[in-house]
């Protein structure tokens, strides 16, 4: 399935327009099936409420989350593979497009790691809105220019975590290396760590950008949008878990 298809079945089975058609299958239902209706009607005010709230948005995405086991000891490791997480387009302070906020986090904490093990590093990532530069590029860019650290390989073809594994996979097994360490979000790492795993690497994981909370209090209860988007971030790894289990694995080098 396409880059694009794909994003678009996601569109209708993630929050809000997943919420939004069943509110107004609820509304539709009203005349005919009005107990149904107002079933719809207040199921979908109460879900939109709940995963509203940061402290049940902050809970689900603390549930997907892997503790770190990287130290600098770890000398089995061959390679440092860092995982794009989006494209920051058109910047207008930059010049032109560069990596996001969530590609930012994972090459800060590769830099670091870089700083720790001196493992070389691969960078992945495609560009699949066909725009000129790869996600694995910009991260190239930043990670050289920016942090000082050399990137040793640049897997520009994937447009999805799945691919990321499989490309990465046939890079890194020509020159000798299936023990990676595995940069990327801590609740992205087991569905990236799974498919890497897959593909043939033994991987060390090495998550980063963890949910944490200052304190519960009061307003960890009251709706906000970054909680909905949170949420959002959860259902949308939980179904990219259960879709990849369907894929068969591609034949490795």
């Amino acid at each position: 399935m396409s880059w694009t298809a794909t994003n678009l079945v996601s569109a209708f089975l993630l929050p809000p327009l997943s919420l939004i058609l069943l509110g107004a299958l609820g509304v539709l239902l009203l005349t005919h099936h009005p107990r149904l209706g107002r079933f719809l009607l207040a199921s979908t005010l109460l879900l939109l409420y709940l995963i509203s709230t940061p402290f049940i948005s902050e809970t689900l995405l603390q549930k997907l989350e892997t503790e770190s086991v990287i130290g600098s000891t770890d000398t089995g490791v061959g390679a440092i593979v860092v995982l794009g997480g989006g494209t920051y387009f058109n910047a207008v302070e930059y010049g032109g497009d560069t990596v996001n906020r969530y590609s930012l986090e994972r090459i800060r904490y590769a830099a670091r790691l870089y700083q720790l093990t001196g493992k070389p590093i691969l960078v992945t990532g495609g560009a699949p809105l066909g725009n000129i530069s790869s996600e694995a590029e910009q991260m190239k860019a930043v990670l050289e220019n920016e942090f000082r650290v050399p990137v040793n390989w640049v897997e520009s073809a994937s447009n999805n975590t799945h691919e990321n594994a499989y490309k990465s996979y046939e890079i890194l097994k020509k020159n000798g290396i299936t023990h990676i360490m595995l940069v990327t979000h801590a609740w992205h790492m087991p569905r990236a760590m799974r498919e890497f795993e897959r593909a043939g690497f033994q991987v060390t994981p090495a998550p980063t950008a963890f949910t944490t909370r200052y304190r519960t209090d009061g307003l960890a209860y009251l709706p906000t949008a970054s909680a909905l988007q949170q949420s959002r971030i959860f259902i949308h790894e939980v179904i990219g878990m259960l879709w990849y289990r369907l894929l068969p694995a591609p034949n490795k080098i």
